[in-house]
C-alpha cells in the first residue's frame, strides 16, 4: 500500500453496458459535491472520459493493479480531479507506478507526466525499492513511458516540475509520510509553486475518525479537516470533495493500523477473511485550486 513507509522525504476494453451506466451514475454523484464557488476545473467528460476508461482497461496495467480498481476507483477519481489528455500532470511519490500506468499513457503525445519520485541518490532501501519498481514499469513499455519526465521529491529537493508549469498535481495516500518527516508544509508549497494559477491539486488519503487528527508516528489515518487546513495554509482553496473512495466498513482500530487491511494484510492469514470483507481503507478525496493571481 503506497504511503505505508516512513520515507522521510529522502529516506524514505470496454465494460458491459450496466457497468458503464453504473460508472456514469457514480461520476454524477461525485461531481455534484462541490464547496463554495463554482468548480474552476470541470470533471472529465466526453471523449476525454472515454479515453480515460480505455486506458484504465488497457493491457499495459498489471493484473495485480487492475484487481484493486474496485477499491481505488481510478476513472472516477481522476475524472473528479478533472484530468485531460493535454495537461501537464505531476504525481507526487508514484511509488511502484499504480497510477503511473494510467496517467502517463493518458497524457502521452499531447501532455506531460512528471513522476516526482524518491531521491535517486538515497541509500535507504525502501527509496531504492520504489524507484526500481517504477523504473521497471517504464522499461517494460518504452513506447508508453518514453516521454515521462522523472523529477525528485525529497528532503531539500522540491523542484518537482518547473514553476507555474503544471495543470494538475496529484497525490495518493502520502500525507502521513510527510507529516511523520516534518516536511508536509514544504511538499505542499512545492506543489503550489509547480501549478499554474487556476491549476488543481488532487488529494486522496486514509481518513481518521477524528477530522482534526494529525497522524502520529506509524499512524496513517489523517483527519480530513486537518489535511484541508494544512493544504490551504500553502495558499490553496478547497473546491470539491468526493465520496468515491469512502469505505464505511473501515473501523480503523486494527492491530497494525491501516496496513492490516488489503492489500498489505500485515497480520498475514490471521483474520484475513474479515479484513478482505472490509476491503481497503476509508479515504477522503479532495480537490483544491491554486487561485488565479
Amino acid at each position: 500500500m503506497s504511503g505505508s513507509i516512513d520515507s522521510g522525504l529522502g529516506t524514505a476494453r470496454a465494460r458491459a453496458p450496466r457497468l458503464v451506466v453504473g460508472l456514469m451514475a457514480a461520476l454524477a454523484a461525485v461531481t455534484s459535491i462541490t464547496v463554495g464557488a463554482a468548480d474552476p476545473v470541470h470533471p472529465t467528460s466526453g471523449a476525454d472520459l472515454a479515453k480515460l476508461k480505455a486506458i484504465v482497461n488497457g493491457p499495459q496495467r498489471s493484473a495485480e493493479n487492475r484487481a484493486r480498481d474496485k477499491y481505488r476507483h481510478p476513472v472516477e477519481t481522476l475524472a473528479f480531479f478533472g484530468i485531460r489528455p493535454n495537461m501537464t500532470v505531476v504525481e507526487l511519490w508514484p511509488f511502484g507506478g499504480w497510477y503511473t500506468e494510467i496517467i502517463a499513457p493518458y497524457v502521452k503525445g499531447s501532455g506531460t507526466y512528471y513522476a516526482a519520485a524518491m531521491d535517486p541518490t538515497s541509500n535507504h532501501p525502501e527509496d531504492k525499492k520504489y524507484n526500481d519498481e517504477l523504473k521497471a514499469v517504464f522499461d517494460a513499455h518504452p513506447d508508453l513511458y518514453g516521454e515521462v519526465k522523472w523529477s525528485v521529491l525529497a528532503n531539500g529537493k522540491y523542484a518537482i516540475a518547473p514553476d507555474g508549469s503544471a495543470d494538475l498535481v496529484v497525490t495518493f495516500r502520502n500525507i502521513h509520510n510527510w507529516v511523520w518527516s516534518g516536511t508536509e508544509k514544504e511538499v505542499f508549497a512545492a506543489a503550489f509553486r509547480a501549478l499554474k494559477p487556476g491549476g488543481v491539486l488532487g488529494v486522496e488519503e486514509h481518513r481518521a475518525n477524528d477530522p482534526q487528527a494529525k497522524p502520529g508516528k506509524g499512524q496513517a489515518y489523517v483527519g480530513e479537516e486537518y489535511a484541508i487546513a494544512l493544504i490551504e495554509s500553502a495558499g490553496f482553496k478547497l473546491v470539491g470533495r468526493s465520496k468515491i473512495n469512502n469505505n464505511p466498513k473501515d473501523t480503523k482500530d486494527y492491530p497494525k493500523g491501516v496496513w492490516t487491511l488489503p492489500p498489505s494484510y500485515a497480520e498475514g492469514d490471521k483474520d484475513r477473511a474479515r479484513y478482505a470483507a472490509i476491503g481497503e481503507s476509508d479515504r477522503f478525496t479532495l480537490k483544491f485550486v491554486k487561485p488565479a493571481q
